[in-house]
């Protein structure tokens, strides 16, 4: 352990004999010896050897106590045996007794004062020394022979072994114990030539062993230490554990880099579902209207192509937490069995399979249709893991998770969790592999085997339903995924019924904002094939005009437009009429609308691009029936204003 050097305690450094006993005795001698020879110059040196030698103990008092009793003594003697008292000879040794005294009282004040410093600079040494001993920073001091001195407490955490165990060890044999391979410090010969040319506190960042294997990030900084005479006598280093720091910096520029990407990501989706909107209605169209059995045959095969890339567009929203689901309590353990009876068909039959759930339901608030998403993509990446077969483990269970979880993207806040966790036997992945698994388009499979979202999904899933998220990996051992989704509460809305079917319109009139011409005249022409009245508006400010002329029965509105977005388009009009059904339709909602903007009654959302069917079974829905529909131009169906 680190040691301090001995020093004197206080008692210690005024003397370790009894000095005011010293000087009693020497002044009673004295004065015995005086008065039995009549040598009155005896008398002096009483005088002079009391108070000094009382002096020695630094403490005034007992200093005033032996001049007292010397002056006493004086004064003894003078009446007997010479019989001079009251006269000069006695006034002259009583003077001098009162002055030996106050120089007495004038030396051991001087030597309380240096106790006193000498006492303060020991407490403070002692203190430093304790401080050094059991800071949490790992200081390790070495001698001009190149072996280790001392070694704190912080260093026994920090490196796993004992002061013991290493102190005396060269720095060459210490440091082949701790350095990890692949650490970026200098070389001790370089250290050492640094530290030669006067170079004061050397820092840098270093990676080290612990005893039992982890390996730690560490700050450190090494210094010479020097004497009073500015002579080096050995050299001290400082350790500080920054894993915990260096694991939050890299959390923190991963969001960053998922955000950044999120929103290229989410704005490409945004612009793709229009134009796959377009593309998939009038491919609708072509198809009903021909009768060519070949030309059906083709156009089912576009639709097919467009379809695989509404899915592609879907999965990329999903990753950039903009896509707007309706959440409901899910059993995770239900979830498990399901996907579970699909594996056992489907998977190969040298994976073996094995699902561990609690008896009891384990609920969270999510995307049914997501959480499948989440189990069949880890299952998947598993499988593909394991060419040559293995072990695939799915298990589920509560936890309860703490504020200071540092290994899980995003940071959790406290509290009860369910832990879904994912395992394989495979071929693992490196360290750097692992860093960017979520990262969208970013694979290592061969091409061809993968788009590169399936995992990037379920990071978005998972951190959109207020989870977070965990990958373990080496490589030759497998891989472990660890996501948590917070309990769900005990009021947790049940899975709503089954969409209706699509109902006939009744004459009523659907305002249709769409900045997209194209995909506004799909919409229009759908809406009229169903029944319904429509008018058309390019933007918010054309809209408003339209509903203030002729009113609506129900808002069909995109959600991201130029100027007035749809949501701003919405509330104006409802502030009007707060009794109007609302439809928002996007393929990215940028933030603008999310899942409890939908729990209000007569508000909706359709993910584009959308099918007739589905538009048709919404509308249906929202729009008011049995009464008078809106007015609308001209009264005759059939003028509605078209897409320019």
């Amino acid at each position: 352990m680190w040691q301090s050097p001995p020093v004197l305690s206080p008692a210690t450094a005024r003397r370790q004999v009894p000095v005011v006993a010293v000087a009693v005795t020497a002044v009673t001698v004295l004065a015995v010896i005086d008065g039995l020879s009549g040598q009155q110059t005896v008398i002096m040196g009483t005088l002079a050897t009391g108070p000094c030698l009382a002096a020695g103990s630094g403490r005034p008092r007992a200093v005033l106590a032996v001049g007292a009793y010397a002056v006493m003594l004086v004064n003894l003697l003078c009446w007997w045996p010479d019989r001079i008292w009251g006269s000069a000879r006695h006034l002259l040794f009583t003077l001098i007794a009162a002055v030996m005294t106050g120089v007495g009282l004038a030396i051991a004040g001087q030597l309380r004062a240096v106790d006193r410093a000498r006492a303060q600079a020991e407490t403070e040494w002692r203190t430093l020394a304790a401080i050094v001993a059991h800071s949490d920073d790992a200081i390790v001091a070495a001698g001009l022979d190149g072996r280790l001195t001392a070694f704190n407490s912080g260093a026994e955490r920090l490196h796993g072994y004992r002061a013991d165990q290493v102190i005396g060890l060269t720095v060459a044999d210490f440091h082949a114990l701790i350095i990890a391979d692949d650490a970026p410090g200098p070389s001790l010969a370089e250290l050492r030539a640094r530290i030669e040319s006067g170079e004061q506190g050397i820092r840098f960042n270093n990676r080290i062993r612990h005893r039992d294997g982890p390996v730690k990030e560490v700050s450190v900084v090494v210094s010479p230490i020097r004497d009073e005479t500015g002579a080096m006598v050995g050299t001290s280093s400082v350790a500080r554990d920054i894993s915990a720091q260096r694991r939050a910096e890299e959390r923190a520029q991963l969001s960053q880099r998922m955000a950044s990407l999120g929103q290229l990501a989410g704005g490409v989706a945004h612009d793709f579902n229009n134009i796959l909107g377009i593309m998939l209605s009038f491919t609708g169209f072509a198809e009903e209207s021909s009768t060519d059995p070949a030309v059906r045959a083709d156009l089912a095969k576009v639709r097919l192509a467009g379809e695989r890339a509404v899915d592609l567009t879907r999965r990329l929203l999903t990753f950039t937490c903009q896509n707007t689901v309706q959440p409901r309590a899910v059993d995770v353990n239900a979830a498990i069995a399901e996907l579970s009876a699909m594996l056992t068909r489907t998977i190969d039959k040298k994976i073996e399979l094995v699902t561990s759930t609690p008896a009891q339901p384990l609920m969270i608030f999510a995307d049914p249709g997501q959480i499948q998403q989440i189990l069949l993509n880890l299952a998947v990446n598993a499988r593909d893991a394991m060419p040559d077969g293995g072990r695939l483990t799915i298990e589920a269970a509560e936890t309860v998770l703490d504020e200071n979880q540092q290994d899980l993207h995003p940071a959790p806040a406290g509290g009860r969790y369910v832990r879904l966790r994912v395992s394989d036997t495979g071929t693992g992945m490196s360290p750097e592999v692992a860093a960017r698994v979520f990262e969208p388009f970013y694979t290592t499979k061969p091409k061809g085997h993968g788009t590169g979202l399936g995992l990037a999904t379920v990071y978005g899933i998972v951190t959109e339903a207020g989870g977070s998220i965990n990958v373990y990996s080496e490589p030759g051992l497998g891989t472990t995924f660890r996501v948590y989704f917070p309990a769900a509460p005990a009021d947790a809305p049940s899975a709503p019924v089954a969409d209706p079917v699509p109902l006939a319109g009744e004459g009523q009139t659907v305002l249709v904002v769409e900045d997209e011409a194209e995909l506004g005249e799909a919409v229009v022409r759908i809406l009229r094939a169903g029944g319904y009245h429509t008018l058309y508006a390019r933007d918010g400010a054309e809209a408003l005009a339209l509903e203030a002329e002729h009113g609506c029965d129900l808002l069909l509105t995109d959600i991201i437009m130029p100027g007035m977005s749809g949501r701003q388009l919405a509330d104006e009009i409802l502030a009007r009429r707060p009794d109007l059904p609302v439809l928002y339709m996007s393929g990215y909602s940028d933030g603008l609308i999310d899942s409890d903007d939908l729990a209000e009654s007569g508000t909706a959302f359709i993910e584009k691009p959308f099918s007739a069917d589905r538009l048709l079974t919404q509308v249906g829905v929202l729009v008011p029936r049995g009464g008078l529909p809106a007015r609308h131009p001209g009264g005759a169906a059939g003028r509605e204003p078209v897409p320019r």
